[in-house]
């Protein structure tokens, strides 16, 4: 994201948090700049976050999703405004600021709270007409950046787990289940606190009809990894379950037949981009990030479903 935009975001997050002419800024914050990719600019001035989104953003797919977020504010943090703003060629839109996840407080993690919201997302009426989910079209995006990163050892155990998904996990056929409300790109980052003092989902971007199992398939990623407790697993499992969540069985049966392919996925989109960051960067994957690779290597010929996930495990 250039200086430029940044600080036209500013001034505008500025504008919407001071509305009224010539008045004086008395909230006491700086422009905080909270995110600065190349696809998506994010500046918070007091209580107002103005958002930058790709350049390539469809206008009318972002006033789908935006519609979507006013719709159903208990689940979704609602726009200030309801429509984007145009601004340096790119969207705009203005939200609410939240408290995030608290990345120093691991045990402090909303995992029952990220579960009950996907269920309730899940369940929510598809509007028509609305987007695919992008899920699968990051992670085919995330696998093509691998390919053009330059060599590196795990590559090829990445590719291959790749070649081994449906089609439609890699974005080339429709899902094969009927399709749900989805996020599409769930993680803690995803869920901010209210000023009232529930959590929220945010980030519209990805939001569309979609295999309602694609949301939950970043934890269990990281569970089928190591990466995740069986404790807080079970935490996010069990919520969304006893939230009626459609993405797996409710009478706890085992979940793993549902979320095999999406975990999948998701391990090596995560690993094809934690190579191509470190190909960048020069530098040698740190013990996560091998770990992701070493799963997609697994995904050859060994299952990578987690031993502990039996019928009952969560229960």
């Amino acid at each position: 994201m250039t200086a430029a935009v940044l600080a036209a975001l500013a001034d505008s997050a500025r504008a919407v948090a001071h509305p009224l002419p010539g008045g004086a800024c008395v909230c006491g914050d700086r422009d905080a700049v909270l995110a600065d990719r190349a696809d998506a600019g994010v500046v918070r001035h007091g209580d107002v976050v103005a958002k930058a989104h790709a350049a390539d953003t469809d206008p009318a797919e972002l006033a789908v999703r935006l519609d979507v977020a006013t719709r159903i504010p208990d689940v979704l943090l609602a726009p200030l405004a309801p429509a984007a703003a145009p601004l340096h060629g790119r969207l705009v839109t203005f939200w609410p600021h939240g408290t995030p996840v608290d990345r120093d407080d691991p045990d402090s993690a909303p995992w029952e709270a990220a579960g009950a919201l996907l269920a309730r997302l899940h369940a929510a009426p598809l509007p028509h007409p609305l987007p695919p989910m992008r899920g699968p079209a990051k992670a085919a995006r995330a696998v093509a950046r691998l390919g053009a990163a330059g060599p590196h050892v795990g590559a090829s155990a990445v590719l291959r787990a790749w070649a081994g998904l449906p089609p439609w996990a890699r974005a080339e056929a429709p899902a094969p289940r009927p399709p749900s409300l989805c996020h599409g790109d769930l993680h803690l980052g995803q869920l901010v606190r209210a000023p009232e003092g529930h959590w929220l989902l945010i980030d519209v971007d990805d939001l569309g009809a979609g295999d309602p199992a694609w949301d939950l398939a970043r934890p269990a990623a990281w569970f089928a990894c190591g990466l995740l407790s069986p404790e807080e697993w079970a935490r996010f499992l069990d919520a969304y379950r006893d939230a009626r969540g459609p993405a797996v069985p409710l009478d706890g049966a085992d979940p793993w037949p549902a979320l095999d392919v999406p975990a999948r996925a998701l391990t090596v989109q995560t690993a094809a981009l934690a190579i191509t960051k470190a190909v960048a960067a020069l530098r040698p994957l740190d013990e996560v990030e091998q770990a992701l690779v070493d799963a997609c290597a697994r995904m050859g010929g060994v299952e990578v479903r987690p031993p502990e996930l039996a019928p009952d495990a969560t229960k």
